[in-house]
């Protein structure tokens, strides 16, 4: 492992959790210590929120790392990571914060784990300013599958805001080899829609369908004679903590594309409201001629980095959080990020220059 602390400004770019998340899985990964500062400047609470420091605990312990100044409120943290290594790990930040944000930091550490993980993480399933457990599962999963990575995903209890007190358990198989380079180039013409409306605690039935009727009457304005199937759900009360509604939609190309979209439900924000937006998300980036929607884009590229070879995958446009994700893969790593236009869309290619799995985990 280096010894030279790799330094990094966690208020740069977006300012938020990603710096954090995105440089500890590479520094997990590559066995280069980190010193990040300035951690969450960007946000109006800075520092480690209890979420942070239970993802930052998580990457700590499947590396046998070492922290300095790892507690709520901290800006600063020192982090020397260890040898991966897979088995049963818990994270409970006994708040509402997103069960999927902890996913992100650890799920990348876990691929090249030495054997099987398994995270039980506990929080919030669906949260607002993270992906909803639902994408990742209907949209997330089956892209990030090509690279060569397995995972499961049983969600025991949904939790939502205030109270969190969800439940899910992920499990990661080890790739035991080089990540594979993917292509998403061609969108090709939209077939079909699935989603899944939901609604858990005091809410009623009549919200989903609300969401659901909605989203549906928006897509079928643009998209004609395409079969869309939206399921309605009042979740189970033993299955539930706290009130909570939502929706998450994807749309399936000829040319294998899953591009989604979602919506959470807010007190004084009508259900129609919320089935519209989703809708209207899923809409713009088919009609951008995107391979894959901005909120999936930045989850790609700490992959994209790691694999060996050219990755290209098309998108609208880099948003702040993708912009990111490439400043933190080429601040820790070799690879290198370019950006083609062709009509207005723009191909993301990431080339892994001098990434070598054997460098990196010593198997013989």
């Amino acid at each position: 492992m280096s010894e030279k602390l790799v330094e990094i400004d966690g208020g740069m770019m977006e300012g938020g959790g990603q710096i954090l998340r995105n440089a500890l899985a590479f520094s997990a990964l590559l066995k280069k210590p980190i010193r990040i500062f300035n951690i969450r400047a960007g946000r109006s609470t800075p520092g480690l929120r209890p979420q942070h420091l239970s993802g930052v605990n998580v990457v700590r312990d499947i590396t046998n790392g070492r922290l300095i100044g790892a507690e709520v409120g901290s800006t600063e943290i020192t982090f020397y990571p260890g040898d991966i290594t897979g088995g049963k790990y818990i994270a409970d930040p006994g708040t509402a914060g997103s069960i999927m944000l902890l996913f992100q930091v650890s799920f990348p550490c876990a691929v090249f784990a030495d054997k099987p993980t398994e995270f039980c993480f506990r929080g919030g399933t669906n949260a607002d300013m993270a992906p909803q457990i639902d994408e990742t599962l209907m949209v997330f999963k089956p892209i990030v599958e090509p690279f060569g990575v397995k995972f499961s995903c049983e969600i025991k209890k949904r939790g939502y805001y205030p109270k969190g007190g969800g439940e899910a358990i992920f499990k990661i198989e080890p790739c035991h080899s080089t990540l594979q380079p993917i292509e998403i180039l061609e969108p090709g013409n939209v077939v079909g829609i699935d989603g899944r409306s939901f609604v858990a605690g005091v809410l009623p039935i009549k919200v989903a369908h609300g969401m659901a009727d909605a989203a549906c009457r928006s897509l079928r304005s643009t998209f004609r004679n395409i079969n869309i199937n939206v399921e309605r759900v009042k979740e189970p009360a033993h299955l539930a903590v706290g009130n909570g509604s939502g929706i998450a939609l994807v749309a399936k190309t000829e040319t294998g594309c899953l591009i989604g979209g979602a919506a959470l439900g807010k007190r004084g924000v009508a259900a129609e409201e919320v089935g519209e937006k989703a809708a209207k998300q899923l809409v713009d980036a088919v009609m951008s001629g995107a391979c894959i929607d901005t909120f999936t884009q930045d989850q790609l590229v700490i992959f994209m980095a790691l694999a060996k070879g050219k990755s290209q995958v098309r998108i609208s446009s880099p948003t702040l959080h993708t912009k990111t994700a490439i400043f933190v893969a080429e601040l820790m790593t070799d690879t290198r990020h370019r950006r083609g236009t062709e009509k207005c869309r723009t191909s993301l290619t990431i080339n892994c220059i001098k990434h070598k799995y054997r460098e990196i985990h010593k198997i013989s």
